[in-house]
């Protein structure tokens, strides 16, 4: 069954149909702002947000102190190696700066020639202290006199040396010597051997001897 419709009714159901369309689209941007506006509200009355503090398990804590005295530890261990290694270099130069003048100190007392013998003494003078240095001092124009008189004259050499104690400045060192002596009873460069025993002592910037004993 067809129906006929002029053309006047065909354009009033157009224009109807347009307004109830944008009556549609008008109720729809209401509702959509009511609930913008709804949605507003609730987040301004909600109180605000603590910001959450990040916290580290106690585990890892605990490794960071662990970390951190272990770092502590091997500073303070590779310190006290360090000044161990120091202080074993610095007894080491000691002794042998202690050793080295023991075996000069025993050269310059027993080298002796008579045709100068003044300068022999002079020199064992300025290598002692006292008391050794007194006591030499005090027999040194007895000790010129004899060399004179015998017309003696030794050659010496120290052949080793080894500290027997020792402190920052000083020491006792055993020192193996050998000598040759010529004089006028007739000795020709005959070749002795000595053991002596020699205190030293630092004396400003020099190490000199302060007490000496020959040994068997």
């Amino acid at each position: 069954m067809s129906v006929d419709l002029t053309t006047e009714q065909l354009d009033a159901l157009s224009d109807q149909a347009e307004a109830d369309a944008e009556a549609a689209e008008q109720a729809a941007l209401e509702a959509r702002t009511r609930v913008e506006r709804l949605r507003g509200d609730q987040d301004a009355d909600a109180p605000p947000r603590k910001q959450r503090r990040t916290r580290w398990p106690r585990w890892s804590r605990a490794a960071s102190a662990v970390a951190l005295l272990c770092s502590v530890a091997l500073l303070a261990a590779g310190g006290l190696m360090i000044k161990h290694q120091q202080d074993v270099a610095a007894q080491e130069r000691n002794r042998a700066e202690f050793a080295a003048a023991a075996r000069q100190v025993v050269v310059t007392l027993m080298s002796i020639d008579f045709n100068n013998p003044q300068e022999g003494v002079q020199r064992i003078v300025d290598n002692s202290v006292d008391p050794f240095r007194q006591e030499f001092q005090s027999a040194a124009d007895d000790f010129i006199k004899v060399s004179q008189d015998a017309k003696v004259i030794t050659k010496a050499t120290a052949n080793a040396a080894a500290v027997e104690s020792m402190t920052a400045d000083s020491a006792v060192v055993l020192v193996a010597a050998s000598s040759t002596v010529t004089n006028a009873a007739g000795a020709q460069e005959e070749s002795r051997n000595w053991r002596l025993t020699v205190d030293l002592q630092r004396d400003g910037d020099q190490i000199k001897m302060s007490k000496v004993e020959f040994v068997p």
